[in-house]
C-alpha cells in the first residue's frame, strides 16, 4: 500500500479514537450530572449529540472511500473494519449519554431514594472498560482487554443488583416509582455500554491477530 494510504488510515484511526473518547466523556458526564442533579452539565452532554452524529457520517464515508480507492487486504482491511465497528459502538455509547442527560430535568422534583444507588460506581467500571478498549486499539496491544469477560460479569452483576434495589424502593415507597424507573433505564444503558466496550475488544482482537474471539 502507498505511503499516502497509510497516512490517511492513521489519521482516520486517530480521529476514531477522538470520537470514542468524546462518547466516553458524554457517558461519564451524564452519570455525574445525574447524581449531582447538575442540569448545566447535562445540557453540555446533550449539545455534543450532533457532533457525535456528524463524526459518525464523516468517518464512515472516509473509511468506505479508503476501501473503494485502495482495495486494502489483510491487516489494513482489518484495521478499517475495526474502525467502522469502533465508530458504531462510540455513537451508541454517546447516545446513551445523551439519553441519561435528558432524564435529569425530568427528575429534579421527584422524591429521592432512602439510600443512594451505585450507578456512579457502575459508570466508573464501564468507562474504564471503554478507556482500555481505546488504549488497546491505539497501541494495538491486547493487554488492556484481556480481563474483559470478568469485568463485564461484574458490570452485569451490578445491573441486576440495581434492578432489585429499585424494585424494593418502589414497593416500600410508591412516590419513588418515577425515579426508580429512570434509574433502571440508566443502569441498563450502562450495562449496554459495557457490552459495546466488549464488542470493541472483540474487533480489536481480530484486527491485531486475524482470529475471532467472543467475550462471554
Amino acid at each position: 500500500m502507498t505511503e499516502k494510504f497509510h497516512a490517511e488510515l492513521n489519521r482516520l484511526k486517530d480521529e476514531t479514537i477522538g470520537m470514542a473518547q468524546c462518547a466516553r466523556g458524554m457517558l461519564d458526564d451524564s452519570v455525574k450530572a445525574l447524581v449531582a442533579q447538575d442540569c448545566v452539565l447535562a445540557q453540555s452532554v446533550v449539545a455534543k449529540k450532533k457532533r457525535i452524529r456528524d463524526q459518525t457520517i464523516t468517518l464512515e464515508e472516509r473509511a468506505y472511500q479508503l476501501i473503494a480507492l485502495n482495495q486494502p487486504m489483510a491487516k489494513d482491511m482489518r484495521v478499517i473494519a475495526c474502525i467502522l465497528k469502533m465508530i458504531t459502538a462510540a455513537e451508541r455509547i454517546g447516545r446513551y449519554g445523551k439519553d441519561i442527560a435528558n432524564m435529569i430535568e425530568r427528575l429534579k422534583d421527584e422524591p429521592d431514594f432512602a439510600e443512594p444507588l451505585p450507578v456512579l460506581h457502575m459508570a466508573e467500571l464501564v468507562t474504564a472498560m471503554i478507556d482500555d478498549a481505546i488504549t488497546a486499539f491505539k497501541r494495538e496491544n491486547l493487554d488492556p482487554i484481556r480481563e474483559f469477560s470478568t469485568r463485564d460479569d461484574t458490570v452485569d452483576t451490578l445491573w441486576h443488583s440495581i434492578f432489585r434495589e429499585t424494585l424494593t424502593f418502589m414497593m416500600e415507597n410508591p412516590t419513588t416509582i418515577t425515579r426508580s424507573t429512570y434509574f433502571i433505564m440508566v443502569a441498563r444503558y450502562l450495562e449496554r455500554s459495557g457490552d459495546h466496550a466488549c464488542k470493541m475488544a472483540e474487533n480489536i482482537y481480530y484486527m491485531i491477530t486475524g482470529e475471532r474471539m467472543e467475550i462471554k
